[in-house]
């Protein structure tokens, strides 16, 4: 009786070890969980000044085949940790002055190393304006009548209107909606005329496409990196985007992919519910990948770098089949192998 006693305490006891055991496993795993969940930015806004986006991408430009290249992501995180992200004081003596601090100091990181700020905007930065400048080669008009290959460094991201086409905008961001519920306007409107070739800002893939009840038929194309998922609706009514584009489509910038009109503001697919013809532009930022859908969504105002992008507007043609088509192709290094050819 005693020894089946012992062996009935033991196997209690055992068990409650492993029981024990389990627990602060399971514990501990929950806690590793918890303090190993990712990080990643929730809030960002692009105030930056258009003299701002000007002068320090002149400057990185003016710098990128010398010794010390400054780069305007890092110029503008910069800026921002001097001025608080507030440029409505902004002036070029600025820019001026970040250079003079610089003197023999390699990079602007190693002289703003101790802001603890400096690393935030320049993730930001970098986010926003990524794919906008690099190294290029590029088809241009050689003066005689035919085309030619160029190489360069220099903006490479194209206003999302097709050159010779005029519009119009203003700062609309923020302002209010109301159809199917209470809203702020996360685009920049550019008001213009049905048929308006839409390109694309930037090369990427087409993430989202077809009708929304708000932005009509509506197109939105993530770049190659990720970071960026850019929003173009209201297109044409019946033929609202160009030939080839669907799902999945990867593009290139400065390519055309759909046209301007004024469908939306209805359940009913096909519907012109706008009162006058614009492309709605939008710009989402992507930290994590929770973000594009679900909380924490980041979107832009987009209205002064849509005024920096009119500095770099495609070139169109109609092609035999009555299609608007870029003139002159472009290929850039962060391009997937399939976009590494001409097209045109």
């Amino acid at each position: 009786m005693i020894i089946r006693l012992q062996k009935r305490r033991l196997i209690f006891f055992t068990f409650m070890i492993t029981l024990t055991i389990f627990a602060l496993a399971f514990l501990f795993g929950i806690k590793a969980t918890q303090t190993g969940k990712k990080e990643y930015i929730k809030w960002a806004e692009m105030k930056v000044c258009l003299q701002a986006l000007e002068d320090t991408m002149s400057l990185d430009i003016e710098t990128y085949d010398k010794l010390y290249h400054i780069s305007w992501i890092d110029s503008l995180s910069y800026l921002a940790c001097k001025n608080g992200n507030n440029w409505s004081s902004y002036s070029s003596d600025d820019l001026d002055e970040m250079l003079t601090e610089l003197g023999d100091i390699y990079t602007v990181e190693d002289l703003m190393g101790d802001n603890k700020y400096f690393s935030y905007y320049k993730e930001t930065f970098s986010a926003m304006l990524g794919g906008f400048l690099s190294e290029y080669e590029k088809q241009a008009p050689d003066g005689e009548g035919g085309e030619k290959i160029v190489s360069g460094y220099g903006l490479v991201a194209y206003s999302p209107i097709a050159e010779g086409f005029s519009y119009s905008h203003y700062d609309d961001f923020g302002n209010g909606r109301s159809y199917g519920y209470r809203r702020k306007h996360l685009g920049n409107d550019l008001m213009g005329y049905v048929g308006t070739p839409v390109v694309a800002v930037e090369g990427g893939t087409v993430e989202s496409f077809g009708w929304n009840r708000y932005g009509g038929w509506r197109l939105g194309i993530r770049s190659f990196d990720g970071k960026r998922s850019y929003y173009y609706a209201h297109l044409r009514k019946d033929k609202p985007y160009a030939e080839g584009i669907e799902l999945g489509s990867k593009v290139k910038a400065g390519q055309v992919i759909g046209y301007m009109g004024m469908t939306g503001y209805s359940d009913t697919e096909n519907v012109n519910g706008m009162s006058a013809p614009h492309l709605h532009f939008g710009l989402q930022l992507i930290f994590d990948e929770s973000q594009k859908e679900g909380t924490n969504q980041i979107w832009l105002d987009m209205y002064n770098i849509v005024k920096l992008l009119s500095k770099n507007r495609a070139t169109v043609t109609k092609n035999e089949d009555g299609h608007y088509v870029r003139k002159y192709d472009i290929i850039l290094k962060s391009y997937p192998d399939s976009l590494q050819k001409y097209f045109y």
